[in-house]
């Protein structure tokens, strides 16, 4: 019998196969006190459990593989995140204090810290930035593994083509996996946990691995060897399938494989509608190895760059020195405009560098953070934006201030930027003639201040992950409530729409950097709602330059506006189809 399961789609694609569990997913870990005699030993085997640890990370990385669509600097990148995770003071520091202050075992002090870093994360807003709590459940496993002697098994070598190949089931996967997984030829993969920006959803898209993540309990659903579908692109996975389903997900599977190889050609393809509408495809990146992938795929510049980064995993904050090199190497490694996010940090992302004191408080994701935080703490701004201005030396940057909710607020920060330019100015230090400055739309009532706005700003991005879930006041990362996270919402397509408008008769720019501009599903929608401006993981560029290159604009919009005033399921049909 058939059995139907849904999951979060992570990773485009149809995979057809047969199940193959992962083992050592669950790590028992144990915790006892150690007699005084013993603690250095315990220390040494912890360091040497953590050294081994990075010589697994190092062979792994060595084995990324050329020729992946120019994605394997980034997969090394993020191997090297792990590295330096791995040695990371917060973590090994904290661990080898416990063993000596508590005399408790390896283990349970990795346990105890690990916990607590993760607790960091989960606080945090930005789904991008809480997905990091991943990767030190990751790195923490691996080590863990070590000291327990339960490593995990994962299918390695060269594939061998087998006529039903492997889908994997596991409970979490490691960027790491990802790259062993890959090179034995997997189909697919089924995880019970994750979301869609952490790691190992990215590499499994750079690598075209079809991947649902988030289906709770699939370990203990799949059967190993059973026969499973999985549909990347919604989420679903279907087990034990008959000869009908069977049937229809090869045909469509078929169709995908034609238009990704078809693809290719649209790489030096300007973004021109059928009725001649030009559109520009932009690239949201974390590091500037992304920016130049992004532009190989045809990206004519970077939408969202994020600097929270340089203020993780460190006990002090970054200097305007250390952030100026920084970002001048990722400005000089981008052809076209950048737009670089200021700082995203506040009392829901306490970073360590970024800590402040005081109580936690009830409701993080509206306190006090974003700008709100830099209008706060102006020594935290100054430093960032300092660099961010000379950085503009060396490329086309724009600024764009985060959680921005009103008029009087963005003119405060926009004042502020003003008077650091004058200093700098006196100083004498190199800068762009001009940098424009704009807001980033993603709380209700900037979209609904947006007419106000546009005239002070210079360019608007909508940031839909935010937009969503505080138009609808739902969690997106809650599983208990996530099911009401609907882009296509009345009161969300007619913010998104208000926010174009304003942009439109205040002669600013518009874009979109949130997930929605980067699934396909949407494009032909938001062409409608009048977007001109897309910016993107690099992965979906192609594809979104596809459907924008086939579609009659005009057309859309008529459709779109007709949407609007009726809510017509059927017009919204057809604009998503």
């Amino acid at each position: 019998m058939s059995l139907w399961l849904n999951g979060i789609g992570v990773s485009r694609g149809i995979a057809i196969g047969r199940v193959q569990k992962l083992s050592g997913g669950d790590l028992e870990i144990p915790e006892y006190t150690i007699a005084e005699a013993d603690v250095e030993a315990e220390v040494s085997r912890f360091t040497d459990a953590q050294a081994r640890g990075r010589e697994q990370l190092q062979q792994i990385r060595s084995q990324v593989p050329a020729g992946i669509g120019g994605a394997e600097n980034e997969i090394a990148a993020f191997i090297d995140t792990h590295l330096l995770m791995m040695e990371d003071r917060s973590l090994t520091d904290a661990v080898v204090g416990s063993i000596r202050s508590s005399r408790i075992n390896a283990e349970a002090a990795l346990k105890r810290q690990r916990d607590a870093l993760m607790a960091v994360f989960e606080q945090m807003d930005d789904a991008y930035l809480r997905a990091r709590r991943d990767d030190v459940q990751h790195v923490s496993a691996r080590i863990l593994r070590i000291l327990l002697k339960e490593e995990r098994s994962l299918p390695v070598g060269e594939p061998e083509a087998p006529t039903e190949p492997n889908i994997i089931v596991a409970d979490d996967i490691t960027p790491a996996d990802i790259i062993l997984l890959a090179q034995a030829g997997v189909a697919a993969f089924i995880t019970e946990y994750g979301g869609p920006l952490s790691h190992t959803a990215i590499l499994a898209r750079s690598y075209s691995i079809p991947a649902i993540v988030g289906l709770h309990n699939a370990r203990r659903l799949f059967k190993d060897g059973e026969a499973v579908i999985v549909d990347g692109d919604l989420g679903h996975a279907l087990a034990d399938p008959d000869a009908q389903a069977l049937s229809f997900f090869r045909a469509k599977r078929a169709g995908q494989i034609e238009r990704r190889a078809s693809l290719s050609g649209l790489k030096d393809r300007p973004a021109i509608s059928r009725d001649g509408t030009k559109i520009r495809l932009l690239a949201n990146i974390e590091l500037s190895e992304d920016a130049t992938h992004a532009a190989d795929l045809g990206a004519e510049g970077v939408g969202l760059y994020r600097t929270e980064f340089l203020y993780m995993n460190r006990k002090t904050l970054p200097t305007e020195d250390e952030q100026y090199e920084a970002y001048s190497r990722v400005v000089a490694s981008v052809k076209g405009p950048i737009t670089i996010r200021t700082l995203d940090l506040g009392a829901d992302k306490q970073v360590d560098s970024g800590a402040r004191s005081g109580p936690t408080p009830n409701n993080p994701a509206l306190g006090l953070r974003a700008i709100r935080l830099c209008l706060k703490e102006p020594d935290l701004f100054r430093a960032q934006v300092r660099a961010l201005l000379r950085a503009s030396a060396h490329g086309d940057v724009h600024i764009m201030l985060p959680m921005i909710s009103s008029v009087a607020e963005y003119r405060q920060a926009k004042a502020f930027i003003d008077a650091t330019r004058e200093q700098l100015e006196r100083e004498g230090q190199k800068m762009a003639a001009h940098v424009p400055i704009g807001a980033m739309i993603e709380v209700p009532a900037a979209a609904l201040a947006a007419p106000l706005l546009a005239r002070h700003c210079s360019f608007f991005s909508i940031g839909t992950n935010d937009l969503i879930q505080y138009t609808l006041a739902i969690d997106r990362v809650d599983d208990e409530v996530n099911y009401l996270y609907d882009p296509l919402h009345p009161a969300v397509l007619r913010l998104i729409r208000m926010t174009i408008e304003a942009g439109d008769r205040g002669r600013i720019p518009v874009a979109m950097c949130g997930e929605m501009a980067g699934d396909p599903r949407y494009t032909r929608l938001l062409l409608g709602l009048g977007l001109t401006e897309f910016s993107m993981h690099p992965a979906s560029v192609l594809e979104v330059k596809r459907i924008i290159i086939e579609s009659d604009v005009r057309a859309l919009r008529a459709q779109a506006m007709n949407l609007l005033e009726t809510g017509d399921p059927q017009a919204l049909e057809t604009l998503m189809s």
